[in-house]
């Protein structure tokens, strides 16, 4: 009968940080946006803007016209992050937080004498109580109770908002049967389609598979885990590791040119070596993409990337070279987007360190160049191949991983493997 973790859920998290920071937006509906235009997205809506069917991914153009009234407001990535820790604190006055996994998600163990589902109940509503009390009082979540992790977050989405759900090995499997295969986190439109082809089309159609069934119907043995995960069983976390750091920038309508385009590239790929070295990571490989905008002559070509591979490198001059190269054979184009990824990454343990005086020099300055803008200030220094856009691509707020404040150009662009 016992549960192991509490899985907690920000409702409609960045609107309601907005809400806190602004009395006069609360009961209104409200969208928080990348920029004030039509052509962009909404990042988030408040209860108010859902009411009307406004949701993540909505067309800001489309979302005013389902919305009269709608108010939209500008993201303030910092401010998501700073009470992002904020509640992490509070929650930390009832249980230690075992893992964040998103801006707006986390989860606690529970000890022995902390799952019987009563005791966790009532740590859960403490809980809510102290992210109230100590993060504002727009900051509700809900909170799902399980016999695992994964099964605490299918329980956390059940009851929006301010929603509390325990789901006990008694209940299984039959709680699960009313939700839709697209419910359970994993499972996308994809998987979705894939388990339909094979004649499963709900999620008590799924259960009713063996787990040989459903290693098949994965393809892989990642079945046997869903075979395990969806009936409580308590699996160890298993470690991550960085797959890639990158940065992408919608270009404004000034910076739509050759040079323009140029600084804000070796401008991301500074952020980007800026990272990797915070984090302790080497990458092996490079690739830098553009986007146009749709006035070329030539419709099927309207995206260009190249990649290159070199041994492990973080420093940021030798990248840059490697970067301009490249950059000098893209086609001819007004760009709109730009982006840079730095993949194949290792950690310094499995490194080969720079062997020559000329490349320690280099990677002596770059963490030189990083202790200056730590202390004083992003792009106190920089490239002078990004001078006119060093103040450009502004942080972005992280959905998977959460920025480090520590350092002065954090943002979303690092994705995990595991």
């Amino acid at each position: 009968m016992h549960v192991t973790t509490l899985f907690a859920d920000l409702n409609s998290y960045f609107a309601s940080v907005e809400q806190q920071a602004r009395p006069e937006l609360r009961g209104k509906p409200i969208a928080v946006v990348p920029m004030d235009v039509d052509s962009t997205c909404c990042i988030a809506a408040s209860y108010e803007a859902k009411a009307f069917g406004v949701k993540t991914g909505t067309r800001v153009g489309e979302a005013r016209r389902m919305c009269p009234g709608l108010i939209c407001i500008k993201a303030s990535h910092t401010l998501y992050v700073k009470v992002h820790h904020e509640v992490i604190a509070a929650a930390e006055t009832i249980l230690p937080v075992h893992a964040v996994h998103s801006i707006d998600e986390f989860s606690c163990r529970l000890t022995m004498g902390q799952r019987e589902p009563r005791e966790a109940e009532r740590l859960a509503r403490a809980m809510k109580r102290a992210i109230i009390e100590r993060a504002g009082e727009c900051l509700r979540c809900s909170i799902g109770l399980a016999p695992n992790r994964f099964l605490a977050k299918v329980a956390s989405d059940m009851q929006k908002p301010d929603g509390l759900v325990v789901i006990r090995p008694s209940d299984l499997p039959k709680k699960l049967y009313g939700l839709k295969l697209i419910d359970l986190p994993g499972i996308g439109p994809g998987m979705r389609d894939r388990l339909g082809r094979r004649g499963i089309t709900s999620v008590e159609q799924l259960l009713a598979l063996d787990e040989t069934q459903m290693a098949t119907a994965w393809e892989s043995m990642v079945g046997r885990w869903w075979y395990m995960a969806l009936r409580g069983q308590d699996m160890p976390d298993h470690k991550t590791m960085r797959r890639s750091i990158g940065h992408q920038h919608v270009l404004p309508p000034k910076l739509r040119n050759d040079e323009g385009s140029r600084g804000v590239v070796v401008r991301l790929l500074d952020k980007a070596a800026a990272r990797a070295r915070h984090l302790g990571y080497w990458a092996k490989r490079l690739t830098v993409s553009l986007k146009y905008t749709r006035d070329r002559s030539d419709e099927n070509g309207r995206r260009w990337a190249e990649s290159a591979s070199f041994p492990e490198c973080q420093d940021t001059m030798t990248l840059s070279e490697l970067l301009l190269e490249m950059w000098e054979r893209r086609p001819k184009g007004t760009p709109l987007r730009v982006s840079v990824v730095l993949d194949e990454l290792v950690t310094g343990v499995s490194a080969t360190l720079p062997l020559f005086d000329s490349a320690r020099e280099r990677q002596n300055l770059s963490h030189a160049m990083d202790a200056i803008n730590s202390r004083f200030g992003k792009s106190t220094v920089y490239l002078g191949s990004m001078h006119g856009a060093q103040k450009s691509a502004p942080a972005r707020i992280a959905f998977s991983n959460i920025p480090d404040l520590a350092l002065p150009d954090s943002d979303d662009a690092v994705d995990d493997l595991g």
